[in-house]
């Protein structure tokens, strides 16, 4: 089975605007800034063989001001500027009550399922409270990086930002890596 590591996208992998006590997501691709400085940490954890996989609630595609197409086309930038395997989405409000909204694990047990997981190995990297409360119930470790958006909730580890919660990955668990050996040779009578 394989072993993932599964990120928050606004504030973790994208630049957000914080308004008041919130982080605001982009709302067009114009104003969708990928954190470039996230690439060679992304690079490390793909070449120890952890799967990239982003997790993000999108509830203004629910309510109407995020038009889907252009939230492809944000997904889209993304997947062409980082090493990411896929993006799982809930495009849903919290009011509808959805498995698939963080802090509900529905996501990490879709991606489970669809990527055959072993979620005992895999992480969650975010900077917010939901994130860690899902990877608890899916069986992830949680890595919170240190923001006004880290709740007083469960998490594995806190660490200063996404260099070191990638460091903490790699450090902690690396995957299982199959070692092809060689069978000695028989001799045939």
């Amino acid at each position: 089975m394989k072993a993932a590591v599964f990120l928050e996208r606004d504030g973790v992998l994208n630049q957000v605007r914080v308004a008041g006590r919130n982080q605001v997501a982009p709302m067009c691709l114009e104003e969708f800034r990928i954190r470039e400085d996230v690439r060679e940490s992304l690079e490390h954890l793909k070449a120890a063989g952890y799967l990239i996989l982003v997790t993000t609630n999108q509830p203004n595609v629910a309510r109407g001001l995020l038009p889907r197409r252009e939230l492809d086309r944000m997904h889209d930038m993304l997947r062409r500027a980082l090493p990411v395997d896929d993006i799982l989405l809930c495009a849903h409000e919290e009011s509808d009550r959805c498995n698939c909204r963080k802090p509900s694990a529905g996501l990490f047990t879709e991606a489970a399922f669809r990527w055959h997981l072993d979620m005992e190995r895999s992480f969650v990297i975010s900077d917010k409270w939901q994130d860690s409360s899902a990877a608890f119930v899916a069986g992830c470790n949680s890595v919170l990086m240190k923001s006004p958006w880290n709740g007083s909730g469960h998490h594995d580890f806190l660490v200063n930002g996404f260099g070191e919660a990638c460091q903490k990955v790699l450090q902690f668990n690396h995957p299982v890596h199959h070692v092809r050996v060689p069978l000695p040779q028989l001799a045939l009578a």
